[in-house]
């Protein structure tokens, strides 16, 4: 293709975002486009689902992929859905980006694996580097890594303050093929305010309730109505048994409370404009491994 200035080159492609949970592939996406797309919390496997976000540049076009923690154990349904979904985004990829923390475990020679079996190149982020004090320790660890591992290239990023993130854009921007925008310029996601409310609920029942009791929920959008100058939204957490649902609950209804205001915020800040929220709990026996309730709540991508 030539390269004359009335014709310049311009990309687009998909980039994958693989690795373990609870690595920061979800922070970085948000750092790639400048805003919240993806739930963040500090819990792992806050990612349930396959989450496209897409950067436009007047050169380029980059539709993200971010993905669920490809992870070891759990038997239940759910993660075998999720590890489903993670092994199978790699394949549409034309790059990939393997996201580590600094820290290299057998989930992540797992996720390896999954990368070595794929044609497209893949670039190692080492993210999180804000966080290690021995900053020396770094190229050791990249050499190692490398070393028996035919990784593209290498990048030390902080995704959550931004460090390093321009240059992995810019290396990953050069490796796509090229090719024409398949998206229009103002697109930043596929998916629909419908699904964008649901995440924004699930991402304060992870913040806010304590140990396990977050992985026992799930929320279903039962409401979506625009109306001129509000949005109305009704929403299912469902649970899996009565004690969940009385904790999530909380004493006279103040935990449910906090749930929704921290949410409805979050989605007016992401939609721009007003939100009424209404939220119900209720049980569901064991959906998280009842392949029927996956599907209802919107877990069979």
């Amino acid at each position: 293709m030539s390269t004359d200035v009335s014709h310049p080159i311009h990309r687009c492609g998909r980039v994958a975002l693989i690795g373990r949970p609870n690595v920061g592939k979800s922070t970085l996406l948000n750092a790639f486009l400048g805003a919240k797309l993806s739930i963040v919390t500090p819990k792992p496997q806050t990612t349930r689902h396959r989450i496209v976000g897409i950067v436009t540049r007047r050169d380029a076009q980059v539709v993200f992929i971010d993905t669920p923690g490809l992870h070891q154990g759990g038997k239940r349904a759910l993660n075998r859905q999720l590890n489903r979904v993670a092994r199978q985004v790699p394949d549409e990829a034309d790059v990939l980006v393997h996201v580590i923390d600094g820290r290299w475990r057998d989930e992540d020679e797992d996720v390896w694996k999954l990368i070595a079996a794929q044609a497209a190149p893949c670039l190692l982020a080492i993210n999180k580097v804000d966080r290690i004090t021995d900053k020396k320790s770094l190229l050791p660890l990249a050499g190692e890594l490398t070393r028996e591992r035919h990784y593209a290239g290498v990048h030390f990023i902080a995704a959550r303050r931004g460090d390093g993130v321009s240059a992995l854009l810019h290396d990953l921007v050069a490796r796509l093929p090229e090719a024409p925008a398949i998206h229009a310029e103002e697109e930043f996601t596929d998916r629909s305010e419908r699904f964008l409310a649901a995440e924004l609920i699930r991402e304060q029942l992870m913040l806010q309730l304590a140990a396990e009791l977050p992985y026992a929920t799930a929320v279903e959008i039962e409401r979506f109505e625009d109306a001129s100058d509000i949005t109305r939204i009704g929403a299912v957490i469902w649970v899996e048994r009565d004690g969940q649902k009385a904790i999530v609950i909380g004493n006279g209804g103040a935990q449910l409370k906090k749930i929704g205001s921290s949410a409805r915020h979050s989605m007016e800040r992401l939609f721009g404009r007003r939100i009424f929220l209404e939220l119900w709990v209720r049980v569901r026996e064991s959906w998280s491994d009842d392949v029927a309730a996956l599907r209802q709540f919107g877990y069979s991508e």
